[in-house]
C-alpha cells in the first residue's frame, strides 16, 4: 500500500522571501544574490488555485511555500531564434514558443499570456528581442520572418 506524503503548507503571509516585479528574489536582508539559490528557487516555482509557491520534498514531507509577488512569478530570461520561430527560456527553465498574438505592453513592460501563466519579459530578454521589434504607425510591432504583428497595449 502506497503511503501519501505529508504536506507542510506555508501561506504567503508567513513566507520569509518574496519576488519583486522584475523577478528578483528578496528576503528581510535584501536581494538574494547567490546564483545557485536563485536558480533553485526559480526551478521550484509551481502554481495552483492558491497562487505561486515553491515546492520541495524532504524525506516524506512535501513543503509548499506560497510567496508574495507582483504581476507574475514567471519571466522570460532568454530567447533563441529558431527556423520555426522564437523559443523563450523562462526563469523556471521551461522553454515555450513565442506567441506574437498573446503579447501585450503594460506600463512599459512586455507580457505574454499563456494558458498556464502570465509571463513577463526581463530587461535582458527585451534587449535580446529588440532586433525583432519595429516602431510602426500603429505602435510597436514584432517582426518574425515576413510576418509583422502589432503588439497591443493594455
Amino acid at each position: 500500500m502506497a503511503q501519501s506524503k505529508k504536506q507542510n503548507i506555508i501561506p504567503k503571509e508567513q513566507a520569509v522571501f518574496w519576488m519583486d516585479r522584475d523577478g528578483t528574489w528578496h528576503n528581510e536582508h535584501g536581494k538574494l544574490a547567490h546564483p545557485k539559490i536563485i536558480k533553485y528557487f526559480n526551478q521550484s516555482i509551481h502554481k495552483d488555485d492558491q497562487g505561486y509557491f515553491l515546492c520541495q520534498t524532504m524525506n516524506d514531507v512535501e513543503e509548499k511555500v506560497y510567496f508574495p509577488y507582483q504581476d507574475t512569478a514567471v519571466f522570460v530570461v532568454d530567447l533563441v531564434k529558431k527556423d520555426t520561430g522564437i523559443e523563450l527560456t523562462l526563469n523556471t527553465l521551461d522553454i515555450i514558443a513565442l506567441d506574437p498574438g498573446a503579447l501585450y505592453i503594460e506600463e512599459d513592460a512586455l507580457f505574454m499570456e499563456t494558458e498556464a501563466h502570465l509571463v513577463k519579459f526581463t530587461q535582458k530578454a527585451l534587449a535580446r528581442m529588440s532586433s525583432f521589434l519595429t516602431e510602426t504607425s500603429q505602435g510597436l510591432a514584432l517582426n518574425i520572418g515576413r510576418t509583422q504583428t502589432v503588439i497591443r497595449e493594455k
